[in-house]
């Protein structure tokens, strides 16, 4: 079950600890949410800032998100920050009243890849609202000490709460090898393709182009610091054309591309597009399965690279944000709070689309 609590109880105790159940498809509800006991290096937060993450939106409309299905109700919610309300006994690092983003999956440091350094891939991790383990929508959580993360007084509770989607955009960019003389092309212009392209800038890419079908959101890719943008079909009878365009709008060798969509053409486009010798970094999830020109690219020596989660990121997310190197604060486009109506309204409005790019609960 992980850290977070169990549910069941009696829901009239004045402080009752009250969480969002993802109790069927499309049912959301706001029910009591126990939590475990402290253990010595545990602290018990207040979530104060939870995002909506597009997993959480798969769950809710299918009860599934790639191979992890939900088959009782669950907590939902992953990206989150609050203030710690009590420490374990063995706690040094933090006290009552701190001010801190949480990194939601607890490895077990035991196996050959937490020993090896690659603890994203743990295959005993727990993590927030990926079943079984419940997640932080609730009004309290009990965490590891270790994997929360103080955060610096210029620096708010919903910036640390996007520390989670944005070390999505961290990991991709050390993956990739992201510096100073590298060019960038990222497909999708979503919450995530956003953040790597902010990352992306961050790491020192000189110049970055970001494609997606939505005018809008290349807008906000454009506002945030995109030096150009490509409107593209959804139509794969379009790639050829698509790929010159793409390579003119860089203007030179195109050399790392991010599929931040995870779809054949966008994972066709990217391959295409990309110089000889360059890298192309799937980030997005869209299909399990695609149709791809894997051989024309493996024939330049185009690299690929995976990525799942993150490891090791928060460190550098918080002082990122810390510094102004990266605002994140452009992409909370929708607040709710933590009511049932508004976690219902909450969800649909993130489920739509549309302008909402990143929709986030103040508890």
């Amino acid at each position: 079950m992980g850290k977070g609590g169990e549910g069941g109880g009696d829901a009239g105790k004045a402080e009752e600890n009250m969480a969002a159940w993802l109790v069927s498809v499309n049912t959301l509800k706001i029910q009591p949410f126990h939590l475990p006991p402290l253990g010595p290096h545990d602290v018990r937060v207040r979530m104060k800032a939870v995002g909506i993450c597009g997993s959480d939106v798969h769950y809710l409309k299918t009860l599934r998100c790639a191979h992890f299905v939900v088959r009782e109700p669950m907590v939902i919610g992953h990206e989150c920050a609050g203030v710690v309300q009590e420490v374990g006994s063995e706690v040094k690092s933090l006290v009552s009243g701190d001010r801190v983003a949480l990194e939601p999956g607890i490895s077990c440091w035991r196996c050959k890849f937490c020993k090896g350094g690659r603890y994203n891939l743990c295959p005993d991790m727990k993590f927030f609202a990926t079943p079984p383990v419940h997640g932080s929508l609730a009004n309290q959580v009990v965490h590891p000490a270790d994997l929360c993360f103080k955060l610096p007084d210029n620096v708010s509770l919903e910036e640390g709460a996007m520390c989670e989607p944005l070390s999505v955009g961290i990991h991709a960019c050390r993956r990739a090898n992201v510096g100073p003389e590298t060019t960038v092309l990222i497909m999708g212009a979503g919450p995530i393709g956003l953040v790597t392209m902010l990352a992306a800038r961050a790491f020192g890419a000189p110049r970055i182009v970001i494609v997606d079908v939505d005018g809008y959101r290349l807008s906000v890719a454009k506002s945030l610091g995109a030096d150009e943008f490509v409107k593209v079909s959804t139509s794969t009878q379009d790639l050829d054309e698509e790929v010159l365009e793409i390579q003119k709008a860089m203007g030179s060798d195109i050399d790392v591309s991010f599929d931040c969509a995870g779809f054949s053409k966008t994972m066709s486009t990217a391959l295409n597009a990309t110089r000889p010798g360059g890298k192309v970094c799937l980030v997005g999830m869209g299909h399990n399965e695609m149709t791809v020109p894997l051989t024309p690219a493996a024939a330049r020596e185009v690299d690929v690279v995976g990525i799942f989660r993150y490891k090791d990121t928060w460190p550098l997310c918080i002082e990122f944000l810390r510094s102004g190197k990266i605002d994140v604060k452009p992409l909370i486009t929708h607040r709710f709070g933590f009511s049932q109506e508004e976690v219902v309204e909450a969800f649909e409005v993130s489920a739509r689309g549309g302008d909402a790019i990143k929709v986030m609960f103040n508890l």
